[in-house]
């Protein structure tokens, strides 16, 4: 069993401390700390606050969008300038306060329908994978048209008119 922290019994969350001189420190492990590990912590399902050493400022959104724009500019980004360009439009806009949970609920329901595919898969061993790899292409169509794809699809179809409904407003 690992040895109990200060943040098992005080506050679930890591908190990392952000000095003016822009480093980052871990106050459950007494070390500074990068991005790149804030990422991981992440990455790893580990709940953790980033706070400004000073003023006590939660800053832990500002920091996720660093990360968020560090892997936009490294390799292939996942928004679009097109999608960018309507987030900002939102700000201001009527329906800004319910944009903020549409996407949480369907960010949701996507990591509910990869953690349902990877449950489905994981009984494919990697033999399996290799042979599935060596299937012609419109095969390979065929099997990304499983019945998990089509029910996460179906689900944001109807969480989308959901939210759209609620203004009146239909597809």
């Amino acid at each position: 069993m690992p040895p109990s922290t200060s943040r098992d019994r005080k506050n679930p969350k890591r908190v990392i401390k952000k000095y003016p001189n822009r480093r980052l420190y871990d106050t459950d492990t007494s070390s500074y700390v990068t991005l790149s590990e804030i990422k991981q912590f992440v990455l790893d399902n580990e709940s953790c606050e980033v706070v400004d050493a000073k003023t006590g400022e939660d800053l832990t959104r500002s920091i996720l969008l660093q990360i968020i724009l560090e892997e936009e500019a490294n390799g292939a980004p996942m928004f679009t300038a097109a999608v960018l360009a309507s987030i900002i439009r939102f700000y201001g806009h009527a329906m800004h306060g319910l944009m903020g949970g549409y996407l949480e609920k369907n960010m949701q329901s996507l990591m509910d329908m990869q953690a349902k595919f990877g449950e489905q898969a994981g009984a494919l061993t990697p033999e399996m994978w290799a042979k599935y790899l060596n299937i012609p292409a419109p095969l390979m169509q065929g099997l990304a048209n499983n019945a998990v794809l089509q029910q996460l699809q179906e689900q944001m179809q109807k969480q989308t008119d959901q939210f759209l409904g609620t203004f009146g407003l239909k597809r």
